[in-house]
């Protein structure tokens, strides 16, 4: 960070304004469009309409995001408390700290973008350092969650199409490292925006203060890497992630089907009890059984997980498909009011699914809802209430 005195600069004229001005959203306006283009622009949703929507969306994504944070942090403890001996449990517990994460940088977002819009003096220009330290992270950690669910898929696929094959390379220490992997390739590359945009400290002459504010870097390089970043990890990799979870899906559902079916065929075909301590043969068969049933029962919770990011992505991609096709869809472009209102809609899904997590998990999960149950104290409260009935 360096300090930067700007005195004429138009940004700075531009903080002031917003700053002296009783519309709370004459930031979103660009003055360096053309006024007719403008005009259309906020055609399509008037100040009263972005307001109302911004009310709406704010305090419904805030609560959702409370409750993200919270079902993720019981969904930690209690995998801690399982251990990290299943390779499950690494992938689903990283699933939960990529989901806190992002409840907590959306919570952050909407935080200062809420206080800018009120116009609260900060001693920071609120949308565009929020832009830096939460919404481009955000951004990429929403890929790092779709990639962990597209292991999870992808693991879940090869145990039930492969499985005297994948049981030797699914390990805790194999599926650690993956998950290591996936968040060196997709969050930590959110950090090369430091390389397009740069903290600056502005001083401001009409509120005679200096606050923190960022600028772009307008070099050839420095545009070629933001086009380039966006394209690679803004879109195309969490459309594979989405396909790969997708398909994987799929083919968890069919195999699944397949797996019932037989389950009755061969229940129906049996006429007669076994004696297992007698045939060891059945035994072995009441093993294999027995294991598959659990194997079914992990694949179907697998599936409810996918199922979800599935439901919750789907908004996620039509806004980046409309963010590559429209050249003004964008946080600096003309049509930036509408994009941060597709973009709250869109940020809701990401905490629902967050949210909803903990449930499947308590639903089908024997081991963990009985220690979520222990955490919560929920048997010993049932218990103390059967003892006084």
């Amino acid at each position: 960070m360096y300090v930067h005195f700007a005195e004429e600069d138009n940004t700075t004229y531009y903080l002031a304004l917003h700053q002296m001005t009783d519309n709370p959203f004459h930031l979103l306006e660009d003055h360096s469009k053309d006024s007719s283009i403008l005009n259309l622009a906020s055609g399509i949703l008037s100040d009263e309409q972005f307001y109302i929507i911004f009310l709406f969306i704010f305090f419904t994504s805030q609560l959702i995001n409370i409750c993200a944070i919270i079902a993720n942090i019981l969904s930690i403890a209690v995998f801690v408390k399982l251990g990290f001996l299943e390779p499950s449990n690494i992938s689903l517990i990283t699933l939960a700290l990529c989901d806190f994460t992002l409840a907590v940088l959306f919570t952050w977002n909407n935080l200062c973008i809420w206080l800018t819009y009120h116009n609260v003096r900060l001693p920071f220009h609120g949308e565009n350092v929020t832009f830096l330290t939460g919404g481009a992270q955000s951004a990429f950690l929403s890929c790092t969650v779709a990639w962990i669910t597209a292991f999870i898929s992808f693991e879940r696929c090869l145990c039930i199409l492969v499985p005297l094959k994948v049981r030797r390379l699914i390990t805790p220490r194999g599926t650690s490292l993956a998950m290591l992997i996936i968040i060196l390739l997709t969050f930590c590359p959110s950090f090369s925006i430091y390389i397009r945009y740069k903290f600056v400290w502005v001083f401001n002459q009409y509120l005679n203060i200096t606050i923190l504010n960022t600028i772009p870097d307008n070099s050839e390089f420095a545009i070629l890497f933001e086009k380039i970043s966006i394209v690679i990890f803004g879109v195309t990799k969490p459309f594979l992630a989405f396909s790969i979870v997708l398909i994987c899906t799929m083919l968890l559902v069919v195999q699944l089907r397949k797996i019932s079916s037989w389950r009755m065929s061969v229940t129906s075909a049996k006429t007669q009890p076994v004696v297992i301590e007698q045939n060891p043969a059945a035994s072995s068969s009441a093993v294999e059984v027995r294991i598959s049933q659990k194997e079914e029962r992990l694949v179907r919770m697998v599936v409810a997980i996918a199922s979800v990011f599935i439901v919750s992505y789907i908004p996620t991609c039509i806004l980046l498909l409309c963010y590559v096709v429209f050249d003004d869809f964008n946080q600096f472009g003309v049509y930036k009011r509408l994009f941060i209102v597709s973009g709250y809609i869109v940020s809701l899904g990401q905490p629902i699914g967050g949210s909803v997590n903990i449930l499947i998990y308590y639903k089908m999960a024997s081991k963990f809802r009985s220690v979520f149950r222990r955490l919560v104290r929920l048997d010993r409260q049932e218990q103390e209430r059967r003892e006084l009935e």
